[in-house]
C-alpha cells in the first residue's frame, strides 16, 4: 500500500527512490506522476524531502505526525485522486454576512473532497493588516493612552491614530468596519469569541491599550509571558469590579487623602513631603500586598525616598500615629543616636493582614535624601532573608521598590539594581517598582530632564514590563497591581508600575511651584483630588451613600485626632521605635565589654589549611591549572613550616567561622581568584566548562554556607547591595572587596551615608567588612589609594580625647563607642584576627581594612600558627621586636608607620645597620586610635627626643593628619611627633614608575637622616 501511495506523492525522480529504498515495485509511469505533482498545489521539488520523511513517520506512528498529515496520508491511502487528497487550511476570514467562504465556491470533487482553492490576494492583505493593526495597538497603543490626571499632553485624535495604527487602516474604508474578521492567536479581546467586526476589534483595542492604563511588553522575548500580560489586558471585562471591592478601595483613599489633611492642618508649616496628588499608591501598595500575601509571600522588603514615607508608615506599616506624630513636637531623644528627620526614618512591623488573615512582616529600609540610595540595600536585604528562610524561589520574601519619575530615570544606581535582578548570587526572585510620577522633579521639567520617552525606560534591559497607568483611575490602578503581584509570582521577575500623578504642592509644603511652572500648576489647582473624584463616581453608582462616605473620612479624622491626643502625652522620643532590621535576641545575656579571644586550635587551622591547599578530592577527574596546582602546592609548603601567608590566614578565619555556624558571604568583582590572583576560592576545570570547586564548602559536614560571587562591575549597587545583606542576621560575616581601593569612591554615598552614620542616625548596626587593596606600588594614581584618609575622616572619635577606661576594657570600651574600624593592619594574622573579631564581638561594627597587594607574595609577610592559636588575638599595636626594642635606652629615633611601608623601612633600616638605633612601631589599627598602646610605646622610649611619623602616601592623604594631633593627646604635648613623607599632592600617586621609585627613595632616606 504505501509504495504507491509515496509514489504518488513525489516527482518521478524521487518517487523512484524511495520505492528502491523500501525494495517496492516499480514507479508509476513519469507522466501519471507528473500529473499528480500538478494536481498538489503543495509538492514541489524542494519539498519532496519533507514530505518522504513526514509519510515515514507517519507508517510508524499515525499519531507522531500533525493531524493535516494524517488526514493527508489516510485519503491518499484509501485511494484518492491526485489533487483530492490535498485539503487547504481553514480560511483566515469567516465570510462576511450574506457571503460564503471562497472554498465553497469550488465543487466537491468526485471523492468528495474540496480542491482547496486558495484566497484572493486583497483577502489576504485584509487579514494581514488587521492582524497588524492588532499587533500595532499592542506594541505602541501606551503611546496616546490617557495617562496623565491633568491632561497637559492629550495628542488629537488624528496624532493618535498615525502614532499607533499607521498605515493599516488605509485599505479599509467605512463599509469594511463591519465586516467580520477572524482573529489571531495573538490576541484575547475576543474573550469567547473567535472572529469580530472590525468596528468591535478598533473598539476593544482601544478600550485594552489607549484609555487608562499604557502597557509596555512587546520587547519581551518570551512568548509565555507576553501571552499572559495580554490575556489579562485585552480580555474583555478585566477591569471589573464588585461593589465590595469598590468599598474598600474608596476606604483606603479616604485613609490616604484623610493623612495628608489632617497632617497639614496641624502642621501647616513643617515640611513632611506629602503624597497630595498621589494618594493612590497607598491603595496600590496595600493591594499588591494582599494579593502577595494570599499567594504566600509573608514577609516585605520595601524602600522609599521621603515623598510619601509617612503616609506609607501609617496606612502600609500600620506605625502607630502616636509615633510619628510626636516627631513633629521637637522632643528631646531618650536613646542612642543623634537621629533623623522624620521622613527618612524606616520602621518594621508584624502585623495581621485583615484581607488574607495571615500575618505578615514589613520592613521600610531607612534612607537619607539621595533618593535611590536604598534601592540596593533593600535588594541585599531581601535576598539576605530568603537566603536564611531557604526561600529559593522568593515564595516567601519579596521586595517593593517605591520610585520618583526624575530620580528613577536620572540616577545610575537604579540601572545598577536592576540589573542584578537575574544573577544567581544577587537575585530576589522579582521585585514590583512602583513610580510615584509627579511629572516634575523638584522645579525642573521631565523634558529636560531625560532622553527617554518614560521615566521608567530603563526597567526594559531586563525585559521587565511596565505599567503606566493614570492615577486618578483608582480602579485601573488596582487592576495593574493585580498583574503585578501575580507577575511577580507567576514568574518571579522584575515589573514596573508607573502611578502617572502630580505634586499638589511644591517640592515640600512651604515650596512655590508656580515661579517654574505656572501652567501646570494652573491645572493642578484646578484639578479636584482624587477622593472627591471616586467618591462622587461611587455614589452616582449607587456603590456607597453621601452618609456612609463622610462616616468613613469621620471615622478616620477621629482616630488621627486620638492619636494626636496621645502624642501630647509623650515627652522623649525613641531612636528605637524606628529600627527597620531588629536582631531579635542577639544583645539579650551578652556582656557588652566582654569578648572572647579570637584564636583558634592549630587542629583546625592545619585541616582549613590543608583542604585550600589540595586539588579537588576527585583530581584525576578534575584538572586544574597547572599553574594554580603550583599555588596550592607553594601553600602546602608554607603549612609544613607552621606558616601563613595573607591567602591561608583569609582562608583559616573563614573556615574558623563557617566550622562553628557563621554564615561567610564574600563578594566584589573577581573575589573566587582575586584581583592579584592570589585567593582562588573556585577552581575551575580546564576541560569542562563551568565546572567548579570551592574547598571552603566542603570542610565539614555540618559547617554553615560559604558564598562566594563575582559581582557585575558595579560599586555602588553591589555596596549598597551587601550593606542590606549585612543587617539582616548579625550571626554573618559580609564582606565586599574592591578590585582596587580606589573603586570604592563610586559607592561614597553608601559609605558616607549608611556605613558611616546608619547607627547614629538609625541605631542600626552592622559588621559588613571593606576589603580596599591599597599601597603606593608605582600602578599609577587610579590604583594606588583606598583613600584611608577620607575613611579616617568619617570616624568619630574625638581626637583631643583620652577616654578613661581602665587597662583591660579600653580596646573593646572604644570599639563599642565608635562608628566604625579602619585599619591597616601587615601581618596575616592581624588580618585573621580583624576578621574574626568581627563576629565575635558582643555588637556590630562596620570594618574598613586596607587590604595588601605587593604583601600578598612578600616572603616577610608571614605569621606562625603560633599567632593564630587559641589565646591570641588582635594586636592594635606592633612593638619593635629587634634589638631596639629589647635595648630602647640605646634608640635615638622612634618611627610609627602604619600598612606596607614597614617592610621597606625595615629592609632600608637593615641595609643602614641601624637596628639599635631607630625603633620602627607598626599600628594595625588606626581608629579607634589606640592611645593607651601609643602611649605605652612613646614611654618605653623616654630619652628618644625624635618621634617620626612616616607613610608612603601624600601629606594631605594617608593618616597623617589623623593621628598627629591623637599622638599629641596620648603624649599630653604639642608637638611630639613629625612627618615624613611624600609632599602634598592632588593626585594620590604619579604616573611614573621612576618618580615613584624617586619619592620612595627620598621618604627612605629622610626617615633615617642623620643617623649614619
Amino acid at each position: 500500500m504505501y509504495r504507491t501511495v509515496l509514489c504518488r506523492l513525489l516527482p518521478a525522480g524521487r518517487a523512484g527512490l524511495v520505492c528502491r529504498r523500501w525494495k517496492s515495485a516499480p514507479p508509476p509511469p513519469a507522466t501519471a506522476a507528473a500529473a499528480a505533482v500538478s494536481a498538489e498545489p503543495f509538492l514541489t521539488g524542494t519539498s519532496s524531502t519533507y514530505v518522504e520523511e513526514m509519510y515515514v513517520q507517519w507508517l510508524r506512528d499515525p499519531s507522531s505526525v500533525h493531524a493535516s498529515w494524517d488526514a493527508h496520508f489516510s485519503r491518499v491511502a484509501a485511494g484518492a485522486a491526485p489533487g483530492a487528497a490535498y485539503v487547504p487550511p481553514p480560511q483566515l476570514k469567516p465570510p462576511s454576512a450574506g457571503t460564503a467562504p471562497l472554498s465553497a465556491l469550488v465543487a466537491p470533487s468526485a471523492g468528495g473532497v474540496l480542491s482547496g482553492a486558495a484566497p484572493s490576494a486583497e483577502e489576504i492583505q485584509d487579514h494581514l493588516s488587521v492582524t497588524g493593526l492588532i499587533r500595532s495597538y499592542q506594541i505602541r497603543g501606551h503611546l496616546v493612552a490617557r495617562l496623565d490626571p491633568l491632561e497637559i499632553e492629550r495628542k488629537p485624535v488624528e496624532t493618535a491614530s498615525e502614532i499607533v495604527v499607521r498605515g493599516y487602516m488605509k485599505t479599509f474604508d467605512e463599509q469594511d468596519m463591519d465586516r467580520v474578521f477572524q482573529l489571531p492567536s495573538s490576541t484575547f479581546i475576543g474573550g469567547r469569541e473567535k472572529a469580530l467586526p472590525l468596528r468591535e476589534i478598533v473598539n476593544r483595542l482601544e478600550q485594552a491599550y489607549c484609555r487608562s492604563i499604557g502597557v509596555e511588553y512587546m520587547y519581551i522575548n518570551d512568548l509565555e509571558q507576553c501571552s499572559w500580560i495580554r490575556q489579562r489586558i485585552e480580555t474583555p471585562g478585566v477591569l471589573s469590579a464588585t461593589k465590595e471591592q469598590k468599598r474598600v478601595l474608596l476606604a483606603r483613599l479616604a485613609r490616604a487623602s484623610g493623612f495628608e489633611s489632617f497632617l497639614a492642618r496641624k502642621w501647616s508649616s513643617e515640611k513632611r513631603f506629602g503624597l497630595e496628588g498621589g494618594e493612590v499608591l497607598i491603595p496600590a501598595m496595600k493591594h499588591i500586598i494582599d494579593v502577595s500575601s494570599a499567594m504566600g509571600v509573608e514577609s516585605f522588603v520595601m524602600g522609599m525616598s521621603h515623598r510619601g514615607r509617612l503616609n506609607v508608615l501609617a496606612n502600609i506599616c500600620r506605625k502607630p500615629l502616636e509615633q510619628i506624630f510626636a516627631q513633629f513636637a521637637a522632643l528631646e531623644v531618650a536613646d542612642e543616636g543623634s537621629g533623623d528627620v522624620k521622613y527618612h526614618l524606616g520602621t518594621y512591623v508584624e502585623r495581621l493582614n485583615r484581607v488574607t488573615n495571615k500575618n505578615v512582616r514589613m520592613a521600610i529600609v531607612a534612607n537619607p535624601s539621595h533618593l535611590e540610595a536604598a534601592d540596593p540595600v533593600v535588594q541585599g536585604k531581601t535576598r539576605a532573608e530568603q537566603f536564611y528562610r531557604g526561600d529559593t524561589e522568593g515564595n516567601k520574601v519579596m521586595s517593593i521598590l517605591l520610585h520618583g519619575d526624575a530620580a528613577f530615570s536620572g540616577q545610575g544606581v537604579v540601572y545598577e539594581t536592576i540589573h542584578l535582578s537575574d544573577l544567581p548570587a544577587y537575585t530576589t526572585h522579582g521585585t514590583i517598582h512602583i513610580v510615584v510620577n509627579n511629572q516634575i522633579g523638584f522645579t525642573t521639567d521631565p523634558r529636560l530632564t531625560r532622553s527617554s520617552p518614560y521615566c521608567t525606560d530603563v526597567a526594559r534591559v531586563v525585559n521587565a514590563p511596565i505599567f503606566h497607568v493614570n492615577g486618578d483611575d483608582p480602579e485601573a490602578v488596582m487592576h495593574v497591581c493585580q498583574i503585578a503581584a501575580e507577575w511577580r509570582n507567576t514568574f518571579h521577575k522584575d515589573v514596573v508600575i508607573d502611578i502617572v500623578s502630580y505634586r499638589r504642592n511644591g517640592h515640600n509644603e512651604i515650596d512655590e511651584p508656580m515661579f517654574t511652572h505656572p501652567f501646570m500648576y494652573t491645572k493642578v489647582r484646578g484639578t479636584p483630588g482624587i477622593l472627591q473624584k471616586y467618591s462622587e463616581k461611587l455614589i452616582e453608582e449607587g456603590v456607597v451613600t453621601e452618609r456612609e462616605f463622610k462616616d468613613v473620612v469621620n471615622r478616620y479624622e477621629n482616630i488621627c485626632e486620638t492619636a494626636l491626643e496621645a502624642s501630647k502625652k509623650e515627652t522623649q522620643v525613641y531612636n528605637k521605635h524606628w529600627i527597620d532590621s531588629p536582631w531579635s535576641g542577639f544583645f539579650e545575656g551578652k556582656d557588652p565589654l566582654k569578648m572572647s579571644t579570637t584564636g583558634v586550635g592549630e587542629e583546625t587551622l592545619a585541616h582549613i589549611g590543608r583542604r585550600v591547599s589540595s586539588a579537588p578530592p576527585n583530581a584525576e577527574n578534575f584538572e586544574i591549572h597547572r599553574g594554580l596546582q603550583r599555588v596550592l602546592n607553594g601553600r602546602m609548603e608554607l603549612l609544613e613550616s607552621r606558616q601563613v601567608d595573607w591567602a591561608l590566614a583569609e582562608a583559616m578565619a573563614f573556615g574558623s567561622l563557617l566550622k562553628e555556624g557563621v554564615h561567610v558571604r564574600l563578594s566584589g568583582q573577581d573575589v573566587e581568584r582575586g584581583t592579584f590572583s592570589h585567593r582562588h576560592h573556585v577552581m575551575h576545570h580546564q576541560k569542562v566548562d563551568m565546572a567548579t570547586y570551592c574547598p571552603l564548602q566542603h570542610l565539614y559536614p555540618d559547617q554553615a554556607q560559604y558564598t562566594i560571587c563575582n559581582s557585575s562591575l558595579s560599586e555602588f549597587g553591589v555596596l549598597g547591595f551587601e550593606l542590606g545583606f549585612s543587617l539582616t542576621n548579625p550571626n554573618a560575616l559580609v564582606c565586599w572587596e574592591a578590585q582596587f581601593g580606589d573603586f570604592c569612591n563610586t559607592a561614597q554615598v553608601i559609605i558616607d551615608q549608611f556605613i558611616a552614620s546608619g547607627q547614629a542616625k538609625w541605631v542600626r548596626q552592622s559588621g559588613l567588612t571593606l576589603l580596599l587593596p591599597h599601597g603606593m606600588e608605582g600602578m599609577g594614581p587610579e590604583h594606588s589609594s583606598a583613600r584611608l584618609e577620607r575613611f579616617l575622616q568619617l570616624c568619630s572619635e574625638d581626637p583631643e580625647y583620652f577616654p578613661p577606661f581602665a587597662a583591660d576594657e579600653f580596646a573593646i570600651r572604644q570599639l563599642h563607642e565608635c562608628n566604625m574600624i579602619v585599619a591597616n593592619a601587615t601581618l596575616p594574622s592581624s588580618y585573621f584576627h580583624l576578621l574574626r573579631r568581627q563576629i565575635l564581638l558582643p555588637f556590630r561594627k562596620p570594618l574598613i581594612l586596607m587590604a595588601p597587594k605587593q604583601l600578598l607574595r612578600h616572603p616577610s609577610a608571614r605569621s606562625s600558627f603560633d599567632d593564630m592559636r587559641e589565646g591570641t588575638q588582635f594586636r592594635r599595636v606592633l612593638p619593635d621586636t629587634g634589638p631596639a626594642g629589647r635595648s630602647p635606652d640605646s634608640v635615638r629615633r622612634l618611627v610609627f608607620c602604619s600598612g606596607k611601608v614597614y617592610f621597606e623601612l625595615e629592609r632600608r633600616r637593615q641595609e643602614l645597620g641601624l637596628e639599635t638605633d631607630v625603633a620602627i612601631v607598626r599600628l594595625e589599627q588606626l581608629s579607634p586610635f589606640p592611645f593607651d598602646a601609643v602611649k605605652q610605646q612613646l614611654d618605653l622610649y623616654p630619652s628618644v627626643g625624635d618621634v617620626v611619623w612616616a607613610q608612603e602616601e601624600a601629606k594631605n592623604n594617608g593618616a597623617w593628619t589623623f593621628v598627629k594631633p591623637r599622638f599629641e593627646t596620648a603624649a599630653a604635648a604639642d608637638s611630639v611627633i613629625r612627618y615624613v613623607g611624600r609632599s602634598c599632592s592632588a593626585s594620590p600617586a604619579t604616573g611614573s614608575k621612576a618618580s615613584h621609585q624617586k619619592e620612595l627613595e627620598a621618604l627612605l632616606t629622610d626617615t633615617f637622616a642623620g643617623l649614619h
